[in-house]
This record gives structure tokens, sequence and C-alpha cells, in this order.
């Protein structure tokens, strides 16, 4: 394989992807998406060190083999502590270790990671190298393009030049600040601006380092567009809330057919998985949660999240109250708006 050809195949890794969510990204969840796309990379709600290294490892860490590729997202700052969790899950099975430096919640403050080491890019970099040393799966970092008061061109530059002399594998960019003061996590989504031209910046300045952006992607159209200029796009929120964009992520973005034919059809596919996950003490509500916006658009779609709402709560809920749910959306494909 040529270098050139080496550096596509890694940069691939990366194309597309979906953001770990916390609440959201768990692994009945994951498994869901991969129904809707082959290609997409999964990632699991962030982990800290401390959870991996003295909680239930099987419960925290545990997934499907189908739901590969899925990568760990780990929260923390020691870089011992990192090194050590990331073994544990690499030893797991999962394809990459990412590293959390854009949650601004309190508690992550609190815990000194997330979005604050942007202001401690030497400790990030001997974080990523801990882990480089520790394992042989890709090491990534996921932050933001500066926080608070920060310049982001100073910021972002003085980040990516510690992680990659530290071996870093990718970098994905949240296209906006963090302010750590002054602004809730979900307003941290949506108030800071978004800055895409920042990222493009850095992939620029660093034509050797896979980039990929997050942050406001709402559609594959949109992600295709942005890899014009990066390695790839991470999807957040769109992903979960309209989970049938991702039928258009493999046609669109990798040239493949997608899994299953429509909405209708990645029920059907998600079932075994359903049934399976029933059998062993699960409940509708946990696993079809992330289902909800599965049918945004077409006539029926608010009865569908109703009934599931409602019924899917009840004990003894089971494959036929999906079932129910799904027969009261119309199978007509709804005229483009």
């Amino acid at each position: 394989m040529t270098a050139e050809a080496k550096k596509s195949s890694v940069s691939s890794e990366w194309r597309f992807s979906i953001a770990p969510m916390m609440d959201w990204t768990d692994r009945h969840c994951r498994v869901f998406h991969r129904v809707l796309s082959r290609r997409a990379r999964l990632y699991t709600e962030m982990v800290t060190t401390g959870a991996v290294l003295h909680g239930p490892r099987e419960w925290l860490l545990g997934f499907s083999a189908v739901e590969h590729p899925v990568a760990v997202q780990l929260g923390g700052s020691g870089p011992a502590e990192l090194a050590q969790a990331a073994r544990i899950a690499e030893d797991f099975g999962y394809a990459e270790i990412n590293l959390n430096v854009g949650c601004p919640s309190d508690r992550v403050q609190d815990g000194r990671f997330g979005a604050c080491l942007m202001r401690e890019p030497r400790l990030v970099g001997d974080c990523v190298a801990a882990m480089k040393a520790a394992v042989n799966v890709p090491v990534t970092v996921k932050c933001r393009i500066g926080v608070d008061d920060q310049d982001p061109e100073a910021a972002l530059d003085a980040l990516a030049e510690i992680v990659v002399a530290a071996g870093v594998d990718a970098l994905i960019v949240h296209a906006r600040k963090a302010w750590l003061q002054g602004l809730s996590p979900k307003e941290n989504r949506d108030i800071p601006p978004l800055d895409y031209g920042r990222v493009a910046r850095l992939k620029r300045a660093r034509p050797g380092l896979p980039v990929a952006v997050n942050g406001g992607i709402a559609t594959v159209a949109a992600a295709r567009a942005h890899l014009e200029d990066l390695d790839g796009v991470m999807m957040g929120r769109a992903a979960y809330s309209d989970p049938a964009e991702l039928l258009a992520v493999d046609p669109e973005l990798f040239g493949e057919a997608a899994p299953v034919a429509d909405a209708f059809a990645a029920v059907e596919a998600f079932e075994p998985y359903l049934a399976e996950a029933l059998a062993g003490g699960a409940r509708l509500h946990s696993l079809t949660r992330h289902m909800l916006g599965l049918f945004n658009g077409r006539p029926g779609a608010r009865a569908f999240r109703r009934h599931l709402a409602t019924h899917g709560m009840r004990p003894g809920a089971d494959l036929a109250t999906l079932r129910e749910a799904v027969s009261l959306v119309s199978r007509e494909v709804p005229e483009a708006a």
C-alpha cells in the first residue's frame, strides 16, 4: 500500500461518526444505529477513568459485536489512570480510545477533565502519550476550538501541536467555544457560534492529521459538504432525534447500499436484538426510547411516539407493543417540502 493510500484508508475511519452523547448513546442505541448504517463509526457515552477502574466494567463497557466499528470515550486527566483504562477498554474489543476534551459540565470541571483541559494542552499531550504507549488501537481527542476568553486560533493550534507530537491518531473538533461559567451544557451546544472555518484552517495547516468536525451538522448532505475540506464529520443530536437520516450515510458518503430499505425495515431488522434484550430482562422503553424520532415527517409519527411513551413504559410491554405503534404510521412516502 502506498503512503497516500494508507493515509486515505486511515482518514476514512473517521469519515462519518455519531457523537458520544450522555444518556443517549448506550449499547441499545448503538445497535439501533448500526441497523441504519454499516459504515458509521459509533461512540460510547463518556466513561470516566474512575468508573472504568473501580466500577462494574461489564455494565459500563460491554457491547455487542454487531456495533463495530465502535470507540470508547474516556473522561479523565491522569495519564497513568487513562493508560490503565485504555488497556481495559482495548481488552473489551474497542476499535479506538477517545479522550474527552470538550464536555463543559460542572461535574466534569470539578474532576479536572473535559473542556477545561483546553487550558492545559501539555497535560492532554501527556495523557495521549500514555494511552498510545499502552494500547495498539488508535487514540484520538475530541475537543472544542477554545474555552472562555481563549483565542481559538492560538488555543486550537497549541492543543493540536502537542497532541500530534504525542502521537494522536485523529482530532475531532466541536467547532464552538465552550463557556465554562455562565452557560449550561445544553446552552454550550447552541449559544457559542459555530466556526467551521477554524477547523478547516487547522486541517490546511496539518494535512497529515486526520481532522473531523462536529457541531450543528443536521443532514448527510451537510456532512458531505464538510468532507470537501475535512477528513470526517461527526453528527450528534440530529442522528439521535432524526435517526432515519442515517439511512443516507452509506449510499451518500461511502457509495454503498443502505443496510435496510427504509425506517419500517429498520424496525424489523432491530427486532431480533429487541427480543433478546427483552428476554434478558430489559424494559421495552429502555430499548425503544432511541427510536422515537424514526418516523419524523410521516403521518402518524406523533401517534407512534405517544403509543410507545404510554404503553412502552408498562410492565410486560413487548414486541407486540412496538408493532402496534408502527401500525399507526403511514407507509406512504411523504412529499418533499
